[in-house]
């Protein structure tokens, strides 16, 4: 096979959809904005889901990018040879254009052709959905297959488990899929019936790409409905394919962690691959500085806090400065790391350039704040560990202790004790230390982040509140105010912004006004389409140090509130209500969450 650098893939893969009439749109942040069941974007379809549901994109029907994604639900995995915290998603995506007949031809021509992958065809196998209740069995995909020139060998089926994708909350656009797999082990692999390759050992197929086939909404009931329109999203995630196109063992041992292994192997005497034990600290630290430079480097970058996406945030760095330490990294190397990952990547996210000096004050002072009492958390650990036998518990009660007095996230605690062949009894830490209970758990991102929960009249009432909110805030407060976060359900709204302090009664009340007077006045909600240029010259609101596409979407309340924003919104700001803010709250270092309800007369 052909060899890549991180570089080349991701243009080929642009240019050959771009080919295809495909608009190469730019990378969302890693909050998101239209799935608050997540923390973080995980999916290159997160950005898209209001279009996947029907709305029009400004950029058409035919899309592709490169989206920048964070999974957490695995983070204990990160340090064997293919799990990392921060990945890049190629991606494309049909919303309501073409669907199997064009997909998988154009699939099979990227994977195969001399001019681009140039895999061999007799080493792709493919896989397609088995069929059940909900859904058909998918021969169609694999006749599609068939007839491309994938041998019938080496086409199986899978149960919902293995070829369904999605919703990526827990309601949403979803589908079966058909994914593609290169052979590893052909011994193995002729071995195999149709509905046999789960029983593949291990390393006999390795997957690089998935066709999802989006023709299904999941309701909160657990419904499966038909879609309005048939999408078709894709995912080939850029390190997992530059490892196996480049026949490396791991994706840490490609062109994008060489500078950065590099660099930790200068700061501590230790060489990648010298043991075992040295290679999963060294994999730590890349993946979790890389993941929290991507964080804090993000358009609507967080810090490290105590709840939702700072907590994991902070739980990543800790993290690294813990296996840092057991390979010599001294204090204050992870901004060395860092540094090499922002100038890998600056060219194609330069946000990372443009918030640098954010990403090492917080890389510092949380690596700081942390190895003042990592040494001796330590010791604690290991006192309070010396007594318990294998297979015993450590007790709620000290597991809170080494959070409350050492800044052990309850995470960490398990993995250690995990190291030691012991438990942690998280129920008893839970009880005491209750408020905690809505922090991220290892593997829960199941939370509200910001954006939309549903599209329901009642929360699209409360998404027009949050821009009377927002330009009421800018008059009463500051105009330099701008938003750093939504969650927005059909009961409530939640907005953070960029302020020292929280409002003064008068100014909670002079807010409240403000809305409620445009409110009262019913004035239209006005959606134009236009130029990111002509969006700025007309005064519209966004955050335009992110990556807009060409034409944007505008909405504009009278002469009060003028934003970029994706919508959906109310027709007339009389359908609204009274506004009533219910709640103020810190949730950062000069960031203030707002909490508003909707009083209907």
């Amino acid at each position: 096979m052909k060899k890549f650098t991180s570089e080349s893939l991701r243009t080929l893969y642009l240019k050959f959809f771009e080919s295809k009439g495909h608009k190469i749109i730019p990378s969302a942040s890693l909050i998101p904005e239209n799935d608050p069941t997540v923390l973080f974007t995980t999916a290159g379809m997160h950005p898209l889901v209001p279009y996947l549901l029907g709305e029009k994109h400004p950029a058409g029907n035919r899309l592709c990018d490169v989206q920048k994604c964070v999974r957490t639900g695995d983070i204990d995995e990160v340090g064997d040879s293919s799990h990392c915290t921060f990945f890049e998603m190629l991606g494309n995506w049909s919303l309501g254009d073409y669907f199997k007949n064009e997909m998988i031809p154009w699939s099979f021509e990227f994977l195969t052709s001399p001019e681009y992958l140039g895999i061999p065809v007799e080493d792709i196998a493919v896989t397609c959905f088995a069929g059940d209740d909900d859904c058909p069995k998918d021969g169609e995909s694999a006749a599609l297959w068939e007839k491309c020139g994938i041998l019938p060998r080496n086409i199986y089926f899978l149960p919902k488990s293995g070829n369904w994708w999605g919703p990526a909350g827990t309601t949403g656009p979803c589908g079966p899929d058909t994914e593609m797999h290169i052979i590893r082990n052909h011994k193995e692999a002729d071995k195999l019936g149709a509905y046999d390759f789960d029983n593949a050992p291990a390393g006999t197929f390795l997957e690089v790409w998935n066709d999802v086939f989006m023709q299904y909404n999941k309701n909160a009931e657990g419904k499966y409905e038909p879609l309005k329109q048939k999408n078709v999203d894709t995912g080939m995630g850029l390190e997992r394919t530059l490892c196996i196109l480049n026949g490396k063992a791991s994706v840490y041992e490609t062109d994008i962690f060489e500078n950065a292994i590099a660099e930790i192997e200068r700061l501590t005497g230790c060489r990648y691959g010298e043991s075992e034990e040295v290679t999963k600290a060294f994999r730590v630290v890349l993946d979790h500085v890389r993941t929290a430079t991507f964080m804090l480097g993000d358009t609507k970058g967080i810090v490290p806090s105590n709840t939702d996406q700072g907590y994991i945030l902070r739980r990543i760095i800790r993290r690294a400065v813990r296996f840092g330490r057991n390979i010599g990294l001294p204090q204050g190397a992870l901004n060395n790391v860092s540094k090499t990952i922002i100038a890998k990547y600056a060219d194609v996210y330069p946000e990372l350039a443009v918030n640098s000096a954010r990403v090492y004050e917080e890389l510092e002072k949380e690596e700081n704040k942390f190895s003042k009492t990592l040494q001796q958390g330590l010791r604690e650990f290991e006192k309070a560990t010396a007594c318990i036998a294998a297979g015993g518990v450590i007790d709620g009660v000290t597991a809170f202790h080494l959070y409350d007095t050492y800044g052990f996230p309850v995470e960490i605690t398990c993995e250690m004790a995990r190291e030691k062949g012991l438990n942690v009894d998280v129920g008893g830490y839970e009880a005491a230390y209750a408020e905690h209970q809505e922090k991220s758990r290892a593997g829960s991102e199941a939370k509200f982040a910001c954006g939309l929960a549903d599209h329901k009249e009642e929360t699209t009432r409360l998404h027009t509140a949050t821009h009377l909110l927002h330009a009421a805030l800018k008059k009463v407060c500051s105009p330099d105010i701008q938003q750093k976060g939504s969650n927005i359900t059909e009961e409530r709204l939640r907005f953070d912004f960029n302020f020292s302090r929280k409002l003064t009664p008068e100014e909670v009340a002079e807010v409240e006004n403000l809305v409620n007077a445009q409110i009262k006045a019913d004035v239209p909600v006005v959606m134009r389409e236009m130029s990111l240029e002509q969006a700025r010259e007309e005064g519209f609101t966004g955050l335009f140090e992110s990556k807009y596409g060409e034409t944007v979407k505008t909405y504009s309340i009278g002469g009060f509130s003028k934003e970029i924003c994706g919508g959906p919104h109310a027709s007339r700001t009389g359908e609204l209500g009274t506004f009533k803010i219910a709640k103020q709250e810190n949730v950062s270092a000069g960031v203030k969450r707002i909490k508003a309800v909707l009083i209907q007369n």
